[in-house]
């Protein structure tokens, strides 16, 4: 048995690659290319109804009955309580996990993205979005440094989902006006986990 993981080479879509790799589940990749709208066609659709990359197809789900998951965190979710595996056991370590991971979801995926957007792949260049977005980055990458100098890792001592979730919004910083001088726990973090040899395989898929 094997699950089927539909991706493209993107931040969000690294983050389950990494966590497949990280979790040892055998797996084969399906690429979803958004560059021609694949991501909208009816079969893709019927796993990701937001038309969004990654996806998963479980064929050995809950009660061994297939599963399909979509959004990233609930697939990384998913996978940790399927294989017992980073994702802390008690109450409130599990809770700083997550309270971290929609952290990531809510904020420093979606704003770096504006900033992608609009730093990198605007027809025209506004300065007013290019200096929100910047501002915004740097002031998250403030909270992930500050975080990062409290605990090596997100949800503490452990490395977890949270920090899966994370790292690949962070590989592109280059794309955010991002300095790492300014932020050295968090350097030291990235520079960490892309040692892994899971994120350097994850980080190459498709």
């Amino acid at each position: 048995m094997s699950i089927d993981l539909y991706s493209w080479g993107t931040p969000n879509g690294r983050k389950v690659s990494i966590m497949l790799e990280e979790v040892g589940l055998p797996y084969s990749v399906h690429s979803v290319d958004i560059t021609k709208d694949e991501q909208f066609e009816p079969s893709f659709l019927k796993i990701s109804p937001n038309n969004k990359i990654p996806a998963i197809v479980d064929s050995d789900g809950p009660g061994g009955k297939p599963i399909s998951v979509f959004e990233t965190g609930a697939i990384l979710i998913y996978l940790a309580e399927k294989t017992g595996r980073l994702i802390p056991e008690d109450a409130a370590s599990r809770y700083l996990c997550l309270q971290w991971l929609m952290w990531q979801m809510g904020g420093f995926g979606p704003m770096l993205g504006q900033a992608h957007h609009f730093r990198r792949f605007a027809p025209e260049k506004i300065d007013y979005a290019v200096n929100r977005y910047t501002n915004e980055a740097k002031r998250l990458y403030g909270v992930l440094d500050k975080r990062l100098g409290e605990a090596p890792y997100l949800a503490g001592e452990a490395y977890s989902i949270a920090d899966i979730a994370t790292y690949p919004w962070a590989a592109r910083w280059e794309w955010q006006g991002i300095d790492w001088s300014d932020y050295p726990n968090a350097k030291r973090w990235y520079d960490e986990l892309g040692a892994r040899e899971a994120v350097s395989k994850g980080m190459a898929v498709p």
